[in-house]
């Protein structure tokens, strides 16, 4: 029988198949398939064995430390005492989850029958996991990942919205929380990623068999530790393909190798440039490679350049102090300087953590009347840690009694895997679970990339100077009270006149711009601060040509941060050539170019030398 015309004008659209190209998620060779899947039994049993005994080792060994070295237990029974308080709190938020799960499956039903409806919840911008075509076109995979991304938000706002939590203890179970539901991503899992699904039937499971292999080696090479490669550590070379600007190493000391680099201009800058980077990574961030070499761009700018390349310490440099680094670092550098070129006058840069100390030893030469150092720029660099960013989820008494601990044990240093580990934290999702999905279920090595390279390239952390910087500057903040000491001086940060200048970074999550623009009621002379895109790396080293991203200006320095950002000016591309225009004015004239070994200093090496390939 004939149906009535009504209904056949409103007939339902036809149903969407629940999986789209469904071939690929079929086994090509069932033989091939089982094999790999006893290859793959045998090697996760062998995986197993290797990291109980490595555990084993290191826990009969000298690890030292506590049982709960990041402090979480206490930190998630305050939490608990609270959230007791207010169960209703968990009622409100478990029934607004249910109603997130109804809309969901009311969304996945319309779907099924052909309707095209918008998602329920998606990824935040920069979220790359969800970037696979499946998770949006094919139906099941859709639900799973909005059910995750429900289930994380709700997660995340009832852990972090429990009232009564002080301020250090809500952002760190914040950052916990986040840390859980990174982990149970479904991306992080065989059967619930779509990529590494369709890889496992294609390859017939060899994905898995080169996965686990690649996780065995890097269980071998972490001694029992999974030290999770990020790049081919194999491909690069400190003095080889990385690190290539002539330059000669001039000076050195027990703490620091001091490189001039070589003019590539008829003349120079009377003034010197003097850049103290970081000691928890290598100097060489600097100069990676021909086209993102700030050094390379900046000697061509005309200035003489000199970077301070400090030593990977070991047992016989456990005791060295924040005062030592002043001392054999700067105020050496300061020196060797002056023989290499005559002039006493510098300009100085700090990067990181070798701009904290540089805003401390300005402190101490303006305590001491010594005016060596004519200008101070700072890249990503705080001196008030009153709000440091995620690296004070770190930072506690007992989480700082259990480190110095493991530190005695281990002969008086920070191993520099242990720091990369907790940097790589800070970004879990891409640097350290987009490897795991990389290297381990998909079974690829990861790529060839400088940048992670100088990332994995880590160096230890003497006891002395380490936990002086970690209570002073972290947990005491006491360089910007005005509390600080070095070398019998209590350090004024106001007595600080020299003009200063302020870089950092929009999406810096260890040195945040809202931190570094406290240094602007610091110091007391000239300050200009500027904000750069992106983040605490790729913010600092953008190379003009490069052409990306942005930075943002204002003459003015309001109370607030906001309202400097309110009435800042945005320019596209790199902030070097706004930085150039700041520095030159603090030069002086034009001299003939000066060459490394020219001065009194004679040339020990040639750069990088052998502090900055020490493993």
């Amino acid at each position: 029988m004939e149906r009535p015309a009504s209904l056949k004008e409103n007939k339902m659209a036809e149903p969407q198949k629940l999986q789209p190209n469904a071939n690929e998620y079929r086994v090509n060779d069932p033989a091939e398939f089982s094999r790999n899947m006893v290859k793959v039994a045998a090697q996760s049993q062998r995986l197993v064995t290797d990291f109980m005994k490595g555990q084993m080792k290191n826990g009969n060994g000298a690890s030292g430390g506590s049982r709960d070295p990041l402090n979480l237990g206490q930190t998630f029974v305050d939490f608990l005492g609270h959230a007791m308080r207010n169960p209703g709190h968990f009622v409100e938020a478990n029934f607004k989850l249910w109603q997130d799960y109804l809309n969901l499956w009311h969304h996945t039903a319309r779907r099924m029958m052909g309707e095209d409806v918008p998602p329920v919840i998606e990824p935040s911008a920069g979220d790359k996991r969800f970037k696979d075509k499946d998770w949006s076109e094919n139906q099941i995979f859709d639900f799973i990942k909005q059910s995750y991304l429900l289930s994380a938000r709700w997660l995340q706002q009832s852990m972090g919205e429990v009232n009564g939590l002080d301020p250090k203890t809500r952002k760190k179970v914040d950052f916990y929380t986040k840390q859980f539901a990174d982990a149970l991503s479904p991306t992080n899992f065989v059967f619930t990623n779509p990529e590494v699904l369709r890889e496992t039937f294609k390859s017939n499971g060899e994905n898995l068999v080169k996965g686990l292999n690649n996780m065995l080696k890097d269980l071998e090479r972490g001694k029992g530790q999974l030290a999770i490669r990020q790049t081919d550590m194999d491909f690069f070379e400190v003095g080889r393909n990385l690190a290539l600007t002539p330059a000669k190493v001039v000076y050195q000391n027990d703490l620091m190798q001091l490189i001039q680099y070589s003019p590539t201009t008829d003349e120079q800058y009377e003034r010197p440039l003097v850049i103290f980077p970081p000691w928890i990574n290598k100097y060489y961030i600097l100069d990676l490679g021909e086209k993102n070499s700030f050094v390379k761009w900046a000697t061509a700018k005309g200035y003489t350049v000199f970077v301070v390349s400090w030593v990977n310490p070991n047992e016989k440099l456990a005791q060295k102090t924040f005062e030592d680094y002043m001392r054999e670092g700067i105020f050496d550098a300061l020196d060797a300087i002056e023989a290499a070129t005559g002039s006493r006058d510098v300009n100085a840069i700090g990067y990181c953590i070798g701009g904290t100390l540089l805003s401390a030893t300005l402190a101490y030469m303006a305590a001491k009347g010594d005016n060596r150092i004519k200008s101070a720029t700072f890249f990503a660099a705080q001196a008030d840690f009153s709000e440091a960013g995620d690296l004070q989820v770190f930072i506690d008494d007992e989480q700082l009694r259990s480190m110095e601990e493991t530190m005695k044990a281990q002969g008086g240093y920070l191993d520099g895997a242990k720091m990369a580990t907790t940097f790589n934290m800070l970004r879990s999702n891409d640097l350290i679970w987009s490897f795991v999905v990389n290297n381990y279920l998909m079974g690829r090595d990861p790529m060839r990339f400088d940048l992670l390279y100088w990332n994995a390239d880590s160096t230890r952390m003497p006891i002395a100077v380490h936990m002086f910087y970690l209570r002073e500057c972290y947990r005491q903040n006491n360089l910007a009270k005005g509390k600080m000491v070095l070398a019998g001086e209590k350090l004024d940060l106001s007595k600080v006149k020299i003009p200063i200048y302020l870089q950092s970074s929009k999406e810096d999550h260890i040195a945040p711009y809202r931190s570094v623009y406290k240094s602007t009621k610091l110091f007391k002379g000239p300050v200009t601060f500027m904000m750069a895109g992106s983040g605490h790396i790729a913010g600092v080293i953008n190379h003009p040509d490069a052409n990306k991203y942005q930075h943002w200006t204002n003459d003015k320095l309001p109370e607030k941060v906001e309202d400097w950002i309110a009435g800042a000016t945005e320019t596209p591309g790199s902030w070097w050539g706004h930085w150039d225009k700041w520095l030159s004015k603090q030069s002086g004239k034009k001299v003939a170019a000066r060459v490394p070994g020219d001065g009194e200093l004679q040339v020990i090496e040639d750069a990088p030398g052998a502090y900055a390939k020490m493993k």
